[in-house]
């Protein structure tokens, strides 16, 4: 049988929501009543708490400021520095493009096309849109 230890989690909780810089930064309060941008952070929360090393981020800019926007890249890069695994699906290109690796693209379910880095947007274009 397993004891739930509610110091032990409120301590993680807490260490989240200072890390992540959850606001308002209160761990009482459900997470459907946060901004779009800290409920994001919220989910990557349980994701880092569960260890994951490889981690789909689907839209994860989608509906969220240009300051949360950057705490999420930021968080992004430091889990690929620390050796996760990271999918991106996004239809921001200038997203895509600063922030990866290897860019797959896609047309039709296909991949049609694969570049490192220094792809441009024009070059994704010309490859998703050729049929």
């Amino acid at each position: 049988m397993h004891v739930m230890n509610l110091k032990h989690e409120k301590d993680i909780a807490a260490g989240f929501v200072r890390d992540l810089r959850i606001q308002p930064p209160m761990l009482d309060r459900q997470v459907m009543y946060l901004s779009g941008g800290n409920q994001q952070k919220v989910v990557l929360a349980r994701w880092l708490y569960s260890n994951s090393r490889v981690m789909i981020f689907d839209e994860p800019t989608r509906g969220i400021d240009v300051g949360a926007k950057a705490e999420v890249f930021a968080l992004m890069d430091r889990l690929a520095q620390d050796g996760a695994g990271i999918i991106m699906v996004s239809s921001e290109m200038p997203e895509v493009i600063a922030m990866s690796d290897r860019v797959l693209v896609l047309r039709g379910g296909e991949i049609v096309a694969e570049y490192g880095p220094g792809a441009t947007q024009e070059q994704l274009l010309r490859s998703a849109s050729l049929g």
